[in-house]
């Protein structure tokens, strides 16, 4: 298989069975079209004064700079850059910039375009959509037997509907592997915040008669949550993890037992340890630590090992065999860390970030790792040599309120499913292939 083989895969949208406005299933090349048509029509109106978008600064760089004017290769002459942004069409620095960065988007997905289309299949993927009215609404995407020429999606929503923002999100594995799904919400004027474990179950449309609809499990109050993770280590049975301000809270779902850890930062990030009783934290402060869960909240012994980054860390994966940590800060940085010696071994280049909570997807069984960065271009790297793979473009322009989500699997739609990348923007979803 060649890893640095991607392709992308043409979805021809239909709607839910419950007719959802806010979700369609689109190819990136169906948006590109149309903006590359607007760009061009766009240039097609220009003047004298309007910067070539296909110039390069290779061009330029042969030409004396002018201290106030911009030489454009294309038509050999210099233009005036105009101090500020009162006139109808100023040509400044700033404009020049977006213009060359859409050029550069758009030509991307060109490319991408032309890549050889694939099949795959597809598996469940829970979702949190912002709604105009304030708050969210969550449900699971049901994409199994996912083939073409006849594409269907369909929407499960959930019965609940809340007008509080969900900060984090994780599956959780009660009855068995990822039963339900836990949720922290923000408080809200008088009321607080809080943790709420939901049977997957609920996401479904019909059930069997006589069998009534299960309903919320529990729901804990705590204070605003920036993270949560559920506990699948034997040592932690039935427990998940809140990352509050200057505050980590361990939960146990079945006894209510709760145990409190100070910190001395909001903790954005959290993972347990499969084969060690151990709860990794990513601080604000760029703190990692890792807390032992078989010392109790009492005295000192709890904080075990400890690394550090110079800005927020937003994302923290431990490996499989879990001698090793992927963390992501807002500076861009994305370090491969050694827990036995707590080096750094390893970075990987080229991730924009400068303030987003932005996550990290690290999967081994296809040696990549995956992020989608503030300028939102999603960017996949070889796990093992740090060297970028492939920088895919969103199928919209560059916005910080439509940063893309992703999700990536190893087998699409179950056991015989084929690797692939989901790419949920605005109101759209892509999919990429992998082969």
């Amino acid at each position: 298989m060649n890893k640095s083989s991607w392709q992308s895969r043409r979805r021809h949208g239909r709607r839910s069975h419950q007719q959802n406005p806010w979700f369609r299933l689109r190819d990136p090349e169906d948006r590109s079209d149309s903006q590359a048509a607007q760009s061009a029509q766009d240039s097609s109106h220009g003047d004298d004064e309007s910067p070539s978008t296909s110039s390069g600064t290779a061009g330029a760089s042969s030409v004396p700079e002018l201290p106030g004017f911009y030489f454009d290769p294309e038509k050999k002459r210099y233009f005036r850059l105009l101090p500020g942004h009162n006139n109808c069409n100023p040509l400044t620095k700033e404009s020049i910039r977006q213009k060359e960065m859409e050029s550069k988007r758009l030509r991307l997905l060109e490319e991408e375009d032309k890549q050889k289309k694939a099949d795959t299949n597809s598996d469940r993927l829970f979702t949190v959509n912002d709604v105009k009215v304030g708050g969210s609404k969550y449900g699971i995407i049901n994409l199994q037997s996912l083939k073409t020429p006849t594409l269907k999606v369909f929407m499960h929503e959930n019965l609940y509907f809340t007008n509080r923002k969900v900060n984090s999100v994780c599956w959780a594995s009660l009855n068995h592997l990822d039963s339900h799904i836990l949720l922290c919400l923000m408080g809200l004027a008088e009321t607080p915040g809080c943790a709420t474990l939901l049977p997957a179950s609920l996401f479904v449309n019909s059930h069997p008669a006589g069998i009534d609809r299960p309903g919320m499990l529990c729901s804990f109050r705590i204070p605003g949550a920036w993270s949560c993770a559920w506990s699948l280590n034997i040592q932690a049975n039935n427990c998940f993890s809140t990352g509050l301000s200057r505050r980590v809270l361990l939960t146990n779902v079945v006894t209510g037992h709760r145990q409190s850890f100070g910190t001395n930062s909001d903790v954005l990030a959290q993972q347990f340890a499969l084969m060690v009783p151990l709860l990794f934290n990513g601080c604000r402060s760029g703190e990692i630590f890792a807390i032992d869960l078989r010392c109790g909240n009492q005295g000192k012994g709890w904080k075990a090992t400890c690394l550090l980054h110079d800005s927020a860390v937003t994302s923290v994966r431990i490996l499989q065999d879990e001698q090793y940590l992927m963390a992501s800060d807002m500076a861009g940085k994305i370090k491969l860390w050694d827990l036995r010696t707590t080096k750094c071994i390893r970075q990987y280049e080229g991730h924009v970030n400068e303030y987003a909570y932005l996550p990290l997807h690290v999967h081994e069984e296809e040696g990549i790792l995956v992020a989608v960065g503030q300028d939102c271009y999603t960017r996949i790297w070889s796990l093992h040599d740090a060297h970028l793979l492939r920088t895919i473009p969103s199928p919209y322009p560059a916005s910080k309120a439509d940063i893309p989500s992703v999700a990536f699997s190893s087998r699409l739609g179950g056991s015989r499913g084929a690797p692939g990348l989901l790419m949920a923007v605005g109101q759209d979803l892509y999919c990429y292939s992998y082969s």
